[in-house]
């Protein structure tokens, strides 16, 4: 069992933030070509929602990092992202201090919502604040990107639409908080499968993003995933929460990611309210999330005054 907290250590100077790092949809998702590196070139718009996994850092003295996780699917050491990413920006700024991590999961594991990703960047961006911001904006991206393509949208939390293998963002104004129902059946989904399994048809991109926001109601032409021609034929269940989402009045209903989260948007928070309501009776075996995207993105506190200190001199 993980314990509830640290401890604090007494007679030391320790900096304490805590932060939500958000989950994420992606409203559409083009898979454009295979690169030469073994990647694949997309095109997605990629939303914040309004779930969001806790973590609470500690800064003291003394080196190493220390994480704790009260979901026991994940590994707590060298193998958990948020560990790799204080791990790589210890070794950028040669810090000598230690890292205390307490991450609280509230996103599904493995489930296309970026759950991970953005408890890596929120590790990179807290890190940074805490040790006055050594590393600019560029290089904490570049940091980010070579933890995972997905990574780099979580250090700013708001709407983008992402290119090259994800990397590459575009600040999207203009989305509507759309209400969401989220369903997440039991499945491990390998991405690394779903993308090798691909059959690529795109070349370019098909999705014009000024049209999306002259309309952004208009889902139906837009809510594509070319990632669920893979996973859907293979995980029939995937398609009757689709199709069940849209008999219960979903404007559109698609896969997030690589899977298997399946998401339906709504027009009222009402309507979604009940949808989530039924959906828990009738999937039961799911996880099942009301929520709603967040189109001006996450409020975040990065000043100084928004940390606490503890201990003595």
């Amino acid at each position: 069992m993980c314990p509830q907290d640290f401890g604090h250590v007494e007679g030391t100077h320790e900096l304490i933030r805590a932060v939500r790092s958000p989950a994420k949809i992606n409203l559409w998702l083009e898979v454009l070509r295979k690169r030469a590196d073994r990647y694949h070139d997309l095109s997605t718009l990629m939303l914040p929602i309004a779930v969001y996994d806790e973590i609470e850092m500690e800064l003291r003295p003394g080196g190493g990092i220390h994480l704790i996780c009260d979901d026991p699917q994940l590994p707590a050491d060298k193998e958990n992202l948020a560990w790799k990413a204080a791990d790589r920006f210890f070794e950028e700024v040669r810090s000598t201090n230690s890292a205390w991590i307490q991450l609280r999961k509230r996103i599904p594991v493995a489930a296309g919502l970026g759950g991970g990703s953005g408890d890596a960047a929120l590790v990179l961006r807290v890190l940074n604040e805490m040790h006055g911001e050594p590393l600019t904006r560029k290089r904490l991206h570049e940091l980010a990107t070579g933890l995972g393509a997905d990574v780099p949208f979580f250090l700013q939390q708001r709407p983008a639409l992402a290119t090259g293998i994800g990397e590459v963002l575009q600040p999207v104004l203009g989305v509507p908080d759309y209400p969401i129902v989220l369903i997440t059946p039991p499945l491990k989904i390998s991405t690394v499968w779903v993308y090798q399994s691909l059959t690529l048809t795109r070349g370019s991109s098909s999705i014009n993003l000024k049209d999306f926001l002259d309309q952004p109601w208009q889902l139906a032409q837009v809510m594509q995933n070319d990632l669920e021609q893979v996973t859907l034929q293979k995980y029939p269940v995937l398609v009757e929460i689709k199709d069940w989402l849209l008999a219960q009045g979903a404007r559109g209903a698609l896969m997030s990611g690589s899977g298997p989260t399946m998401f339906g948007i709504f027009c009222e928070e009402e309507q979604a309210a009940r949808v989530g309501e039924n959906a828990a009776d009738r999937w039961g075996s799911c996880w099942v999330k009301v929520s709603r995207t967040l189109g001006r993105g996450v409020p975040y506190e990065a000043s100084p005054e928004g940390w606490k200190m503890q201990g003595g001199a």
